[in-house]
């Protein structure tokens, strides 16, 4: 029998403490073309999924494998101002990120949002939160390009537009583990925005998030450790953010927004969720959050260049909502 094509790029990862090495840029856009492809038995796919995982993907790996799903997907030919990322989902708070990015799309700005719902049990996503917010998921890139013309606004499934990425992605309960392709789908930028909006849990994939943007040449960019993994402020925690401003890194500390810690809640009503963006409830911890994520994404955008001037057009963003419908 001759060796399977896919069988070096495993031997490459798992070779021993000695021998093994990270994949370079060019095999690495190698290997998970192939995977995208069909083009790799099961058993090798879960290998190679779980060799990275302990090893953990270097940047070059990431942007080769963000750089073959991009040649892979079939990409629309409209523009938005901001990519957004959404793939952790909510547990203990209320996914307050889902309001900042209503605000910014009020507010002028063309704002996509991507993610992958269910691949981890008693965990609120995006996708059934928006729907309780009046914005149904969009199947294809027509109706996203509909969405935005409406609403500036859209929220398009990974099954929509990379179905082999979401079914990767759900393999989670086999595995008992997330795996690299959970990294790789926030950097994946499927428009080409300008400006992309990324959130880690673990703070030590900040600079790999934003070397590997690097890479692929995102203008404009921001990785942070959010709420869950979301893209969201946490007001009771210090900020680090690493931007990307013209390509150029750059990391800036910002101090936390309220003092004390916030209870972590049992329950997710979007009841609530829905009455803040209405205007007919308050939420002192959920105010602030979207606030502080919306001064993020103002600040990546390069709207300002100092926190304080990024919270106050992000509050008055916010407020200037009220009587408003999108």
């Amino acid at each position: 029998m001759s060796e399977h094509a896919f069988a070096p790029y495993v031997r490459i990862l798992g070779k021993g403490k000695t021998g093994s090495r990270s994949l370079d840029f060019e095999e690495a856009q190698e290997a998970f073309g192939m995977i995208l492809r069909g083009e790799v038995e099961p058993v090798q796919l879960g290998a190679f999924l779980m060799l990275l995982r302990v090893k953990e993907e270097s940047p070059e790996e990431l942007a080769g494998f963000v750089s073959a799903v991009r040649a892979h997907i079939q990409r629309p030919s409209f523009q938005v101002d901001l990519d957004w990322a959404s793939y952790a989902g909510k547990r203990r708070q209320h996914p307050w990120y889902l309001l900042a990015a209503l605000t910014l799309a009020m507010a002028g700005y063309r704002v996509l949002m991507h993610g992958a719902a269910g691949h981890t049990a008693g965990r609120l996503y995006s996708e059934q939160a928006l729907g309780a917010l009046g914005h149904a998921p969009c199947e294809n890139w027509a109706d996203a390009e509909a969405a935005l013309a409406q609403s500036n606004f859209a929220f398009v499934p990974l099954r929509s537009f990379c179905e082999p990425l979401q079914r990767i992605i759900d393999l989670r309960n086999l595995f008992g583990l997330r795996s690299p392709v959970n990294t790789l789908t926030r950097l994946i930028n499927p428009v080409g925005a300008r400006c992309s909006m990324q959130s880690i849990f673990h703070p030590a994939y900040a600079d790999s998030h934003q070397r590997a943007a690097q890479l692929l040449g995102q203008e404009n960019a921001v990785v942070f450790k959010g709420e869950a993994g979301e893209a969201e402020r946490r007001p009771e925690a210090d900020l680090k953010l690493h931007l990307l401003l013209n390509n150029n890194p750059t990391v800036e500390e910002w101090p936390r927004l309220l003092s004390g810690r916030q209870d972590k809640l049992d329950t997710l009503p979007l009841d609530h969720l829905k009455a803040c963006w209405q205007g007919t409830a308050t939420d002192t911890y959920g105010e602030q959050a979207v606030i502080g994520t919306l001064a993020i994404a103002l600040r990546a955008l390069g709207k300002t260049t100092k926190p304080d001037e990024a919270h106050r057009q992000a509050n008055d963003l916010w407020q200037s909502r009220l009587g408003q419908r999108i």
